[in-house]
C-alpha cells in the first residue's frame, strides 16, 4: 500500500509540473509535448485506480491521435513566436490573479473537507473476472443514457458548425462531365492568320540608313 502511495504522489507531482509547463512555456510545440506527458501521467493514475480502459483510451485517443494532429497543424502553420513573446509580462499580474482564484476554488471544492482520506475509502481490489469496460458500458447505456446521447448530438452539431464556418466564404470547384463531353474544337482552338514577313538583315538596314 505504501508503494502505491509513493507511485501516486510521483505521478501527481509529474502531472502538476507538466500541466504548469503547458501554460507557462512559450513554444507551442513544447507545450504540446508537456501536454502529452500530462496525459501519460493521468493514464498512470487511472491504472492505479484499476481503470485500465480509461487509461488506454486516454493514451490511444488523445496522445495517439489528437495531440499528433495538433503537433502536425502547429508545424504546418509555422507560427511566428515573436508575437507570442510580446506582452507576456504585461498580462502576468492578471494571469497570476486568475490562477490564484482557480486554485482557491479547486481547494474549496476538492479539499480535504470533501475528499479527505477519512471520507473517501481506497478502491477495493476487484476479482479476476471483473471488467471495467463492461461496467462503464452499463452506466453509459442505462443510468447516463440521456446525457450520453445529448453529448453526442452536441458534438455532432459542433462538427457540422465548424465545417460550415470553414466553407462559408469558399466557392467549391467541381467538374461538369456533360459539358466536358460536349466541348468542340472551335470552343478551345482559334486559328489566327498573319501575313508572312521577311526578316531584314542588319547589313541591309545599315545600307538603307
Amino acid at each position: 500500500m505504501e508503494i502505491e502511495k509513493l507511485i501516486f504522489y510521483g505521478f501527481a507531482a509529474i502531472l502538476l509540473l507538466s500541466a504548469t509547463m503547458v501554460i507557462t512555456v512559450r513554444n507551442p510545440v513544447r507545450a504540446a509535448l508537456f501536454l502529452i506527458l500530462s496525459f501519460f501521467t493521468s493514464a498512470g493514475i487511472w491504472l492505479i485506480l484499476e481503470a485500465e480502459f480509461l487509461a488506454l483510451t486516454l493514451v490511444l485517443v488523445y496522445v495517439g491521435a489528437v495531440m499528433v494532429l495538433f503537433l502536425f497543424v502547429v508545424m504546418m502553420l509555422d507560427i511566428d513566436l515573436a508575437p507570442l513573446k510580446e506582452g507576456f509580462t504585461k498580462y502576468l499580474p492578471l494571469g497570476i490573479l486568475v490562477a490564484a482564484l482557480i486554485t482557491i476554488e479547486m481547494i474549496a471544492v476538492l479539499g480535504a473537507a470533501h475528499f479527505g482520506l477519512d471520507l473517501v475509502v481506497a478502491p477495493i481490489p476487484h476479482p479476476d473476472g471483473y471488467s471495467n469496460t463492461k461496467e462503464i458500458g452499463l452506466l453509459l447505456y442505462t443510468v447516463y443514457v440521456y446525457p450520453f446521447e445529448i453529448a453526442s448530438v452536441i458534438l455532432t452539431v459542433a462538427i457540422i458548425a465548424a465545417i460550415t464556418l470553414t466553407l462559408r466564404h469558399k466557392k467549391s470547384k467541381f467538374q461538369d462531365v456533360s459539358q466536358q463531353v460536349k466541348v468542340r474544337r472551335e470552343d478551345r482552338v482559334r486559328l489566327v492568320k498573319m501575313d508572312a514577313v521577311k526578316r531584314v538583315s542588319d547589313t541591309q538596314q545599315e545600307a538603307e540608313l
